[in-house]
C-alpha cells in the first residue's frame, strides 16, 4: 500500500510518499480501506520527535480515518464488511489501509461523507472526554474554549452550543473571533488585543467561567485561574505555550478549583470505547440533525501531506485539515 513515512524528526518535507505493507488486523481490530484521514497537532509533533508513538503502534501517522470495512476481527460489534466508518486509530492513517480497534469505530453519519466523518474522531472523542467526562460541563455551566478556530475548538464550541452552555473562544484575529460566532459562541475573544479574563468576568456578572479548555498552558494557567468561577475547573489538552506555569496555589484552595488534563492517545481501548459509546448515543444525532457541522478548512491528496502540516503550522486555518486517499 502506499503510505507516508516521516523519514527524519524535521520540518514538513521530512514526510515522504512510501509503499508499506498492508497492516494486519488482530483481535478486535477492524481493517479499513481509508478514504479520508485526518490532520492533527499530535501528527505535527510526531513528525518533529516530540510525540513518541506508543509501544506496538504504527509508526505512520494519523490518528483518525473514514473508510470501508475490508476484513478484521469485528466480532457482536454489529459492524460486517463494506460498512463505512469512522474511526480514533492509535497511528498508522496516512495510508491505504488502517488497522483500529472495532470499539473506536463509528458509522459514518447519515448525511455526511466519509471526508467529513474523517475530521470527527481526534477531536471528538478528546473534546467529550476532557469537557463532558473530565471537567463535567453541565446544566447552565459556561465554557471558555482557548483556540477557538483550531479543530479541537471548533468541536468544543459547537458540541457545547449545542448542548445549552454559554460559550467563549478566544482567536488570533478578528476574522477568527467571528468564524467562532458563526459557529455558536457568544463571544469571540481576539487574544492579540483583548483580555479574555476580562471580557468572560464582564459577560458573567464577575462569576467567570465553569471550566476552561486550554491547549496553551504556560503563561495563560494563572490568567485562565482568574477566569474561572468558583468550583471551576481547569482543563489542559495540550501546552502550546509552555509546559511550565507559576499559579496562585491560593486562589485553587480558597475557591475550590480544579486543575486537570490528559492525553488520549495512551488510554486503553476500554477507555475509549466507553467514549464512542457516549458520541454514538448523544453526540452522533446531533451530527446527522445538522446541528453539529463538520468544519473542514481544507483537503489535500495523501501524497501532499508536507503541504498539510505547513499549513497547519501556519495557523492560518479555521477548522480541520484533511487528506484524501
Amino acid at each position: 500500500m502506499r503510505a507516508i513515512e516521516i523519514t527524519q524528526p524535521g520540518p514538513p518535507d521530512v514526510l515522504r510518499l512510501c509503499e508499506r505493507p498492508m497492516p494486519v488486523a488482530g483481535a478486535g481490530q477492524a481493517l479499513i480501506r481509508v478514504h479520508a484521514a485526518g490532520v492533527n497537532r499530535p501528527d505535527i509533533l510526531q513528525r518533529t520527535g516530540n510525540y513518541p508513538v506508543p509501544p506496538g503502534a504504527s509508526d505512520i501517522p494519523g490518528l483518525e480515518v473514514a473508510g470501508e470495512i475490508v476484513g478484521g476481527d469485528l466480532g457482536d460489534s454489529g459492524f460486517k464488511l463494506g460498512d463505512m466508518v469512522c474511526a480514533l486509530a492509535q497511528g498508522g492513517g496516512y495510508a491505504e489501509f488502517c488497522v483500529a480497534p472495532v470499539e473506536q469505530c463509528l458509522p459514518v453519519p447519515k448525511g455526511l461523507t466519509a471526508l467529513e466523518a474523517a475530521s470527527l474522531p481526534e477531536t471528538f472523542f478528546t473534546v467529550w472526554s476532557n469537557v463532558f467526562d473530565r471537567a463535567r460541563l453541565s446544566g447552565a455551566e459556561t465554557l471558555l474554549v482557548q483556540g477557538g478556530t483550531s479543530g479541537i475548538g471548533v468541536t468544543a464550541i459547537q458540541l457545547a452550543t449545542a448542548l445549552g452552555h454559554r460559550v467563549f473562544a478566544t482567536a488570533g484575529s478578528d476574522d477568527k473571533c467571528r468564524a467562532c460566532e458563526a459557529l455558536g459562541a457568544e463571544r469571540g475573544i481576539n487574544y492579540k488585543s483583548e483580555d479574555f479574563v476580562e471580557i468572560v468576568k464582564a459577560a458573567t456578572g464577575g462569576k467567570g467561567v465553569d471550566v476552561v479548555l486550554d491547549m496553551v498552558g504556560g503563561d495563560y494557567v494563572p490568567r485562565e485561574i482568574q477566569a474561572l468561577a468558583d468550583d471551576g475547573r481547569l482543563v489542559l489538552i495540550a501546552l502550546l505555550g509552555g509546559a511550565k506555569a507559576q499559579v496562585s496555589l491560593g486562589q485553587i484552595l480558597l475557591r475550590r478549583l480544579t486543575v486537570t488534563g490528559s492525553t488520549l492517545r495512551p488510554r486503553p481501548v476500554a477507555f475509549k470505547a466507553a467514549i464512542a459509546a457516549k458520541l454514538r448515543a448523544q453526540v452522533w444525532p446531533l451530527l446527522e440533525a445538522g446541528r453539529i457541522k463538520p468544519v473542514i478548512f481544507k483537503s489535500f491528496p495523501l501524497e501532499e501531506a508536507a503541504q498539510a502540516h505547513a499549513l497547519m503550522e501556519s495557523s492560518t486555518h479555521v477548522g480541520k485539515i484533511m487528506l484524501t486517499v
